[in-house]
């Protein structure tokens, strides 16, 4: 074990088991460790740094802010925050009406939406809707959104309300009454295994909460800032939410999130309803302001579009008997296997020299910086190629010597 993994060990809390290396420093779609071996990172902390890793927009917005102005708590308005809320509302298509409450994670961006349905609910409408197999976050209101029970069964009982229920229409409708106060769903369940909603699922789940009145809230945490190849994975269906929450991307590494609302709902949350201390300080506000912007002057949200279909492609085209399928849009790209070997897969990447995921055992997941060309693209189909021909090996190595036995 070298010293930073005994310090690890030691000094860190277990929730994320053993730490499977020691990352330095990054430079664009690269991560170096300890020793300045470079790694081609296709994972961007999970979509999270959507310009690559130390970005001169990004740097230049830490550094500008940090020298002007980093907290002031919200009892005063700042010009990064009024910017951001502007720029979120208009890249939403919120409108006039729309408002912003900024927080400082995903978890907290959907704890503050639980408690927007509540509070349109009240004793009338107690019931919540989520679906089967989502994931919403840690904390206590959005591990009740979250549908996996292994998650869950530690910190029981839940808070009540919400009900989970299969990803159809079918199940939707029958789930839907004038006693719900909001339906959340995620574009792509990408926790689940990059798994994009049936065909239509999105559009009536939009009819459907209008005619009993209930709020739609989308979960664009992992699928917002130009992922999907689109600004919101709810703008590929034309429609127009009641909510979203946003975060991990739109900061581009630094700690951010959003909870955009639409229409009647933006007057739901009256002064002491609900509060943040560090959401929205202006250090915040200002790289995520600047990395917006970015990605709209650079054309990423095209760029992930175009890169996510060559991407697609290009896995499609491995010759490897343990891929079976490849999921998702633009850069949010699940990988499916022919066996539970997807562990064994981000291990074998990860010695070559390439960082991925294992969303599931059968899922392998690929989130790549929105920056991604051709050079990036190549790199990566060499390396994920040889990673999965060495996990075919060794499997065929298990079978022949189980078969001596």
């Amino acid at each position: 074990m070298t010293v930073w993994q005994e310090d690890a060990a030691r000094d860190l809390v277990l929730n994320a088991g053993e730490r499977l290396e020691l990352l330095t420093r990054g430079e664009g779609s690269y991560l170096y460790d300890g020793q300045d071996r470079r790694y081609l990172d296709f994972l961007a902390g999970i979509a999270v740094t959507s310009l690559g890793h130390a970005h001169p927009v990004f740097v230049d917005a830490v550094s500008r802010q940090a020298a002007t102005l980093a907290h002031v708590s919200n009892y005063f308005a700042t010009p990064p925050q009024l910017a951001l809320a502007a720029r979120l509302k208009r890249l939403a298509g919120a409108g006039i009406d729309g408002r912003v409450f900024f927080s400082n994670s995903g978890a907290e961006a959907n704890e503050a939406a639980f408690k927007l349905a509540r509070l349109h609910g009240g004793a009338e409408r107690p019931r919540i809707i989520a679906l089967e197999n989502g994931f919403h976050g840690r904390t206590m209101g959005s591990l009740a959104l979250t549908a996996k029970e292994a998650m869950r069964a530690p910190f029981a009982p839940m808070p009540g309300g919400v009900e989970h229920i299969a990803a159809t229409i079918q199940a939707l409708e029958a789930a839907l009454d004038d006693r719900v106060a909001a339906v959340f769903v995620e574009p792509i369940q990408g926790e689940a295994g990059v798994v994009e909603l049936p065909e239509g699922f999105l559009a009536a789940a939009r009819s459907m909460t209008l005619k009993h009145g209930a709020l739609l809230i989308v979960d664009e945490i992992q699928t917002g800032a130009g992922r999907t190849g689109a600004w919101f994975g709810y703008s590929h269906e034309g429609l127009t939410p009641d909510a979203i929450t946003l975060a991990k991307g739109i900061g581009g590494g630094f700690p951010i999130g959003a909870l955009v609302t639409f229409g009647q709902a933006s007057a739901l949350f009256t002064p002491g309803s609900h509060g943040s201390t560090f959401g929205g300080n202006p250090l915040a506000t200002a790289v995520a302001d600047a990395v917006l912007a970015e990605i709209e002057r650079a054309g990423l949200v095209d760029n992930a579009a175009a890169r996510g279909e060559q991407l697609r492609a290009t896995i499609a085209g491995i010759d490897s008997p343990l891929i079976t399928g490849v999921r998702g849009k633009g850069l949010l790209i699940g990988v499916a296997l022919s066996a539970p070997v997807a562990g064994a897969v981000v291990a074998a990447a990860q010695a070559r020299g390439l960082i991925v995921n294992a969303a599931n055992p059968e899922t392998v997941r690929i989130a790549p910086a929105l920056t991604i060309g051709d050079a990036e693209i190549d790199e990566f189909q060499t390396l994920f190629a040889a990673a999965l021909a060495d996990v075919q090996s060794s499997l065929a190595a298990s079978e022949t010597e189980g078969a001596s036995l």
